[in-house]
């Protein structure tokens, strides 16, 4: 029977109370110090005999196993956002893990009125190491979710703004658009503090620290032509007649982001993914050599040029990899930044980097757990003078890189 440790007994102690008080709670706990089991402890304590867990797809199978540990007389039903539309209502109390993936706004995203659909009178816990990652306003449909949301009396996002949110207007393609993202956080938090428990890696006992390695390799000849050519003349056509075209500020950035690491998706005449610089996959392979590590790649013609580079040697099954099976996995970084464990890995390599600063904080974050003993490795393999050493200044900032950071760099 896994065994709880001291911190995550209070925790939820703690946590059902303000359950039993609000009909919800918001455990705010940082990667890696056992949120699930906490929120499984204070659902048993809450006395909830059939609880449905919502998680990405990747973490189904290691809450199923974590819940069947505890052995407690509590039915724990696990599923994913994507199978929502085929779950009723009618459950003791749903546990949303990752909630700040409900954080859309102005208007609530699928998964978030699916939810809103099955949590109808039903206590909730709400799980995330960032609830509000890139704005306070990001807290309003998380919320909204829960029948006893303590912003009822707002119906909708826009009538909650107009209470807590300086509204700015925003250019964006010519016309000007309500900016929502200046949210009032004292505001906020005099409404909703009663509803969290926080807790940090540092109040866990964490010691493994990361360090953090950025490799430069200079990519070939075709790939530093095909980005200036494209950057100038705004359209590039090879000698089948693909072409690939950037005509406007936000296709530039996305290619560019495509081709410094080897890869770019054609746009005329079929779309269609092409690879054409393996010197990353070829560093990676050659650096890490006897190494155990974990990959995240951006694009999928990425996850190609790894296949085709390492063989039979990489995998991409959390457990296969955890239980030696094979000595490099690999994941696309948004679906492998959150619910997966990757602590048995001697290093973390990022092959790309993601435009969003929550893949950035997340995805790093797989290799610590408390029990790791040793410095947790990570590295980011970057073209020299390629855009992703610009990303990466963006995201360690918590700012997601945008367009406006990519024109300051490019003037595009």
């Amino acid at each position: 029977m896994t065994k709880l440790r001291d911190y995550q007994v209070e925790i939820s102690d703690k946590a059902v109370k303000i359950l039993r008080r609000y009909k919800m709670v918001y455990l705010a706990m940082e990667v890696r110090t056992g949120k699930t089991l906490t929120s499984l402890a204070t659902a048993y304590l809450f006395g909830a005999k059939n609880v449905l867990f919502v998680t990405k797809k990747k973490a189904i199978e290691d809450i199923i196993k974590q819940a069947a540990g505890m052995q407690w007389e509590m039915q724990v039903f696990v599923t994913n956002y994507e199978q929502l539309h085929n779950v009723e209502y009618g459950w003791d109390l749903v546990i949303i893990d990752e909630a700040h993936s409900l954080g859309a706004y102005p208007i609530p995203s699928g998964r978030a009125k699916e939810l809103k659909r099955i949590c109808v009178a039903t206590p909730i816990i709400y799980l995330s190491g960032t609830p509000t990652p890139e704005s306070y306003s990001q807290i309003y449909h998380q919320l909204w979710v829960s029948s006893f949301s303590p912003f009822s009396f707002h119906k909708t996002f826009y009538k909650w703004a107009v209470d807590y949110v300086t509204i700015h207007k925003k250019y964006i393609g010519g016309n000007y658009h309500n900016d929502y993202s200046h949210a009032d956080k004292t505001k906020i938090d005099g409404m909703i503090k009663d509803l969290f428990v926080t807790y940090t890696q540092e109040e866990a006992g964490f010691e493994s620290l990361v360090n953090e390695n950025v490799l430069y390799v200079k990519m070939e000849p075709v790939t530093y032509n095909f980005a200036n050519r494209l950057r100038i003349d705004k359209i590039v056509t090879n000698g089948d007649g693909q072409s690939v075209i950037a005509d406007t500020g936000a296709k530039l950035m996305s290619k560019l982001h495509q081709i410094y690491s080897g890869s770019v998706i054609i746009d005329e005449p079929t779309r269609e993914a092409k690879a054409f610089d393996y010197t990353k996959a070829e560093f990676i392979r050659d650096y890490f050599k006897g190494k155990k590590i974990a990959i995240f790649y951006k694009f999928a013609a990425e996850l190609a040029i790894l296949s085709w580079v390492m063989g039979e040697e990489i995998g991409f099954d959390v457990d296969g990899f955890n239980s030696g099976k094979f000595n490099i996995f690999a994941s696309q970084i948004v679906s492998g930044r959150e619910g997966i464990n990757l602590s048995t890995a001697d290093a973390l390599v990022f092959y790309n980097i993601d435009f969003s600063a929550t893949s950035y904080w997340q995805a790093r974050a797989r290799l610590q757990t408390k029990d790791r003993e040793k410095e947790a490795q990570i590295y980011w393999v970057f073209s020299e003078g390629g855009i992703e050493d610009k990303i990466y200044k963006t995201v360690i900032d918590k700012k997601d890189f945008t367009l406006s950071h990519f024109k300051q760099y490019y003037n595009a």
